[in-house]
C-alpha cells in the first residue's frame, strides 16, 4: 500500500490542478489520473472510458514499475467492447465502486500477471456514466482498504470533473470552428469593429469587397472606406449599438483602388463577459451587382419599348407611302392634264414637292427604326449629311445652332444607311443633353491617309473618311470619358447609357474606329474614322438596257387604291394591262395560260411576299422581269428582297415618270406594236 508524504487533501488538490492544466488534451486528462491513482493508492491504476459511440476507447494504464504498465495495459484494454458486461452495467446503475479480491479480481486479466485485488470505481460526466476508473495489485493476499476505496472514488470524482471540462471546452471547439467556417464561407463581408470602429477581425469575403487582403484589414478603421457622409452614418450606428440596438441600412464603400461599391450594411453590439459595449459585428453584403441588375432589367425594358416603336415606325411609314404615293399618282396626272402656268399646275407641282418632302421623312425613318437585315450601300458623305440635317434639326431644337462642313470631294463610305444616320443621330442627342442652355453643334468630313498604328491598336489605317462632331457643351471629367462608351453607363439616372455605346458599336462594325476628347466646360469633340469605299455609287435607276419590248403587264398589289394608280399610270403608254388584288389569283392566272410580259407587285402582302410570288410565276416564265413596289425602303427590306438582273426595286411614293422610267429601264424602251390597255 502507498505511503502519502503529505496530507490527503493537499494531493487531491494537487491532482485538480494537474487536471485542470491538462484538460485541453483529453489523452492527458486519462493519463494524469491513471499516474496519480498509481502513486498515491499504489501498485498499478488505469482509465477507461467510453468514446462518442458509445464503446470503451484505449486504456490509459500506469504501474509503479515502469515495465509492466504495457503488458498490463494489453490485458485490461476493452477498447471498442460496450458496456454490456456485468461490471459496467453496475457501475452504471448503482455509480459506486466495486470492490474485487481473490478469484474475482483474477479474472480480470490472465495468470501469469497476478492481478490479486482490483477497485473499479464510475466516472460520472454531466450525470451520465462514461466509465471507469481501475486499481489492481498484485501480491498475495492483497486488498484494498475502505479509505482506499474512498480515495479512489475521491480520485474518480475529480476525474470526472476534468473529463467534463475538456468536454465542454472540445464542444466550445467545435462550436468556435464551426462559427469560424461559417464566417469564412458565407459569401458576406463581417468585420468585427471596436468600439472606436478599428478591424478586429476580417473574413475573406469582405477582403474581397474592400480590395485588400483580409490580413491587412486588421487595425485598419472602417471610416478610411467611407466618404464624408458615409463616416458620420457610421458614427451614428455605433452610438446606436453602444445602446444596445442593432442597425441595417445601405451605404456606399470606397475600395483600396478607388472604386465604389453599393453595399448593406448589419451592425448589432458585442458585450464583454461583464456586459459592458466591447464592439460591433459588421455583416456587409455587396449589393451593387444586384443594383446593377435592376438598372439592366429597366434599360432591357427600355430596348423592347425601342425595338416595337421601330417596328411599329416601319408599319405606318409603309402604310403612310402607300398614301403618298396615291397622292403623288394623281398630283402627276393632274399636272400632266392642265395647261402650263396655270393655278391647277402650281397646285399639283406643291402636291408633289410636299410629297417628295414626306417620302424623304419616311425613309429615314425607316432606316432609323428598322436596322435589322439592312444591306451595305456605297454612300456619298455630302449626300449622307445632307439627309440627316433634318434629323439633326429636329433632335437639335431651335436653342442649339448646328454647322456642317464638307467638301464635294470627300470619299464615299460603304455601310448601312439606316445603322449610319442612326450613329450621327445619337451623337446629336447626346450633346443636346450636354447644352441645356444651348450651344453650337459643328459636323466636319474630311479625307486622311492614316498609317498603320497612327490611331490605336486594332484601328484601322489607309483611306479613311474623317468624322469630327463637336459641342460646346459642359464636357467630361476625364474618368467619366473613359467610359462613356460603355453599355449602359451614364451620368443620367433617367437615360439608358445606350447612345454613345450604340454608336461605337455602329462605327466598329464597319471597321472603322472612335475617340472622344472632352474636358469639363470645355465641349466634347467626336472622332469617327471610315474606311472609304473602293467603289463609286451608281446613279439611281442606272441598268442596261434590254433589247426585248413588252405588251403585257400584270399588276399585284393588295391596296386597291395603289392598284388603280399604277393601273392609270401606265395604261396611256398602251400597255395591256391585268390587276389582282391578292397573290393567289396571280399565281392561278398565270397556272391557267396567262403570259404577262412583266409583273409590277408589292413585297409585302397577307398571302404571299411579292418575291414568293415572283418565285412562282417564274416556274412558267423563267425570264419574267419583275418590278418591284415598296413602302420600305430596299435597306430596310434586307434579306427578304433578292433582286438578280431581271428584277429592280420602285420605292413608294414614286410619280408616272419614275414608275415608266423603272418599265423602260427593265423590260426595254415601248410596248408592243397595236397593244392597248384593258
Amino acid at each position: 500500500m502507498g505511503v502519502m508524504a503529505y496530507p490527503l487533501r493537499y494531493a487531491l488538490a494537487d491532482l485538480a490542478l494537474a487536471l485542470s492544466r491538462a484538460v485541453a488534451d483529453p489523452a492527458e486528462v486519462r493519463s494524469t489520473a491513471a499516474h496519480v491513482a498509481a502513486d498515491m493508492i499504489g501498485d498499478g491504476a488505469g482509465v477507461q472510458l467510453l468514446r462518442d459511440d458509445g464503446r470503451y476507447e484505449e486504456i490509459s494504464y500506469h504501474h509503479v514499475e515502469d515495465d509492466r504498465s504495457g503488458p498490463l495495459a494489453r490485458v485490461l484494454d476493452r477498447a471498442g467492447q460496450a458496456p454490456d458486461d456485468e461490471y459496467s452495467t453496475t457501475l452504471a446503475a448503482s455509480r459506486r465502486p466495486i470492490v474485487l479480491a481473490g478469484d474475482s479480481a483474477a479474472a480480470l486479466a490472465t495468470p501469469e500477471h497476478g492481478v490479486t485485488a482490483a477497485v473499479l470505481c464510475p466516472v460520472i460526466v454531466d450525470n451520465t456514466y462514461c466509465g471507469y476508473l481501475i486499481l489492481t495489485r498484485h501480491t498475495p493476499d492483497a486488498f484494498y482498504s475502505t479509505p482506499e476505496v474512498e480515495l479512489a472514488r475521491d480520485i474518480a470524482g475529480e476525474l470526472s470533473l476534468a473529463v467534463s471540462s475538456a468536454r465542454a471546452q472540445e464542444r466550445l471547439r467545435a462550436s468556435e470552428e464551426r462559427y469560424r467556417r461559417v464566417l469564412e464561407t458565407i459569401p458576406e463581408g463581417v468585420l468585427q469593429l471596436d468600439p472606436e470602429g478599428v478591424a478586429t477581425y476580417a473574413n475573406e469575403p469582405i477582403g474581397v469587397v474592400l480590395g485588400m487582403p483580409r490580413s491587412e484589414l486588421i487595425g485598419v478603421s472602417l471610416r478610411g472606406f467611407l466618404d464624408n457622409v458615409g463616416q458620420k452614418e457610421l458614427e451614428r450606428r455605433i452610438t446606436e449599438c453602444r445602446q444596445g440596438r442593432s442597425t441595417v441600412g445601405a451605404t456606399r464603400m470606397m475600395r483600396a483602388d478607388g472604386s465604389r461599391r453599393s453595399v448593406r450594411m448589419s451592425m448589432m453590439p458585442i458585450r464583454d463577459d461583464h456586459g459592458d459595449f466591447a464592439g460591433v459585428l459588421c455583416m456587409i453584403t455587396d449589393t451593387t451587382d444586384h443594383i446593377d441588375a435592376r438598372g439592366l432589367k429597366r434599360q432591357l425594358d427600355h430596348l423592347r419599348r425601342l425595338d416595337s416603336l421601330g417596328q411599329l415606325i416601319g408599319g405606318l411609314s409603309h402604310d403612310f407611302n402607300n398614301l403618298m404615293t396615291v397622292v403623288a399618282g394623281s398630283a402627276d396626272m393632274i399636272l400632266s392634264s392642265v395647261g402650263e402656268g396655270s393655278p391647277e399646275e402650281q397646285l399639283a407641282k406643291d402636291i408633289l414637292d410636299a410629297v417628295s418632302t414626306g417620302r424623304t421623312l419616311t425613309h429615314q425613318l425607316l432606316a432609323f427604326g428598322r436596322s435589322e437585315g439592312n444591306r451595305p450601300e456605297v454612300i456619298p458623305i455630302p449626300d449622307l449629311l445632307t439627309d440627316v440635317q433634318s434629323l439633326f434639326s429636329r433632335t437639335l431644337g431651335e436653342r442649339i445652332g448646328l454647322d456642317l462642313t464638307f467638301g464635294p470631294d470627300v470619299w464615299p463610305v460603304k455601310a448601312e444607311r439606316g445603322p449610319l444616320e442612326q450613329a450621327l443621330v445619337n451623337l446629336a442627342a447626346n450633346a443636346r443633353d450636354a447644352m441645356l442652355h444651348g450651344g453650337m453643334l459643328r459636323v466636319a468630313a474630311t479625307n486622311e491617309m492614316v498609317a498603320p498604328g497612327q490611331l490605336a491598336e486594332g484601328a484601322p489605317n489607309g483611306k479613311l473618311v474623317h468624322l469630327v462632331v463637336t459641342d460646346t457643351g459642359t464636357g467630361m471629367e476625364d474618368e467619366v470619358r473613359k467610359r462613356a462608351l460603355e453599355p449602359f453607363f451614364t451620368t443620367r439616372p433617367t437615360a439608358a447609357g445606350l447612345g454613345l455605346a450604340t454608336t461605337a458599336g455602329i462605327v466598329q462594325n464597319l471597321g472603322g474606329h472612335i475617340a472622344l476628347e472632352s474636358k469639363p466646360r470645355m465641349g466634347t469633340t467626336v472622332h469617327i474614322y471610315l474606311p472609304a469605299a473602293e467603289e463609286r455609287p451608281q446613279p439611281s435607276g442606272e441598268r442596261k438596257d434590254k433589247s426585248a419590248v413588252i405588251g403585257r403587264v400584270l399588276i399585284v398589289e393588295d391596296q386597291p387604291d395603289v392598284a388603280q394608280l399604277v393601273q392609270r399610270l401606265i395604261a396611256p403608254a398602251g400597255y395591256e394591262i391585268s390587276v389582282a388584288t391578292d397573290a393567289l389569283t396571280a399565281v392561278t392566272q398565270v397556272a391557267s395560260g396567262a403570259r404577262p410580259d412583266l409583273l409590277i407587285t408589292d413585297v409585302v402582302m397577307p398571302t404571299m411576299t411579292g418575291p414568293e410570288l415572283a418565285g412562282a410565276l417564274r416556274t412558267h416564265q423563267p425570264d419574267l422581269p419583275v418590278l418591284y413596289m415598296s413602302g420600305y425602303t430596299a435597306a430596310s427590306l434586307g434579306p427578304q428582297l433578292q433582286l438578280d438582273e431581271n428584277s429592280m426595286l420602285l420605292e413608294k411614293p414614286f410619280t408616272r415618270s419614275t414608275l415608266l422610267g423603272a418599265i423602260r429601264s427593265l423590260c426595254g424602251p415601248q410596248p408592243m406594236p397595236g397593244a392597248a390597255a384593258s
